[in-house]
């Protein structure tokens, strides 16, 4: 009988502590949300294919590419005014350092809407936000294709197609240009006016690769600092130099 009486406690309890152990762990207390809306003034409906995409940014860096903390994109984007909620981690918010949020409306990789003046922010309050757009001119939309978005370098003059290592540009609304280089990060000031673009004053950390990566890399600023005019087509940019050739292209990042 007492045998029986220890098998029972034995095979009884193990369950309880089983259970114990498989209570899920909270992984996603640390998450912090932003929450507003995005409007617009003209009095027109959006189509039914529109795209509203709201970046959370670091632009705390005058000579440096914003750094995104978090995005989100409401597809379709529906009628004004669009709610929107970013997801992010706090604990890589710093003190002393700005923080914006920026939006734009696309149409078919158009760009239709886009918020063309700093809209800063304090990432960990809980105020709700309200991002006001400008409607883009048919002159402005070929710079609303190429502005914010980030460039995979796909072909360099003097070089040719590139893969590895991966290189990448992008110019923001404020005219700020730079990305990873094939071996050093690299910023610059980019001027675009219609489908015309200079980019000067560009500069890099020191890190030393091989020499057929340093070439490359020597190659792209060369090619950046001839830039004359660009054209965006179906997720590709070309920047073409005074003379109208190929210089650079690349394709979208996802």
């Amino acid at each position: 009988m007492l045998d029986r009486i220890a098998e029972f406690f034995i095979f009884g309890f193990v369950p309880l502590v089983v259970g114990m152990l498989a209570v899920p762990e909270m992984s996603n207390a640390a998450d912090k949300t932003l929450k507003g809306e995005v409007m617009y003034r003209e009095r027109i409906a959006l189509p039914p294919n529109a795209v509203l995409s709201v970046q959370l940014a670091d632009v705390s860096l005058a000579d440096a590419p914003a750094a995104i903390i978090g995005e989100r994109k409401v597809a379709p984007a529906g009628q004004v005014p669009i709610r929107f909620e970013i997801s992010f981690d706090p604990q890589v918010i710093r003190p002393n350092m700005t923080y914006a949020l920026q939006a734009r409306i696309t149409v078919d990789d158009r760009l239709m809407f886009i918020s063309d003046t700093r809209h800063q922010v304090d990432p960990l309050s809980d105020a709700p936000q309200t991002i006001m757009l400008k409607m883009v001119a048919p002159d402005d939309k070929a710079a609303g294709a190429l502005l914010g978005q980030s460039w995979l370098v796909e072909y360099i003059d003097g070089i040719g197609v590139i893969a590895e290592p991966q290189a990448t540009f992008r110019v923001s609304e404020a005219g700020k240009a730079g990305g990873s280089g094939p071996c050093n990060v690299y910023f610059a000031t980019a001027k675009v006016d219609g489908s015309t673009i200079a980019i000067s004053e560009i500069g890099s950390t020191f890190k030393a690769c091989a020499p057929d990566v340093m070439a490359e890399e020597k190659a792209l600023f060369e090619a950046l600092a001839r830039a004359a005019s660009y054209h965006v087509d179906a997720g590709k940019l070309t920047i073409t130099d005074k003379d109208g050739k190929d210089i650079l292209r690349f394709n979208a990042a996802s």
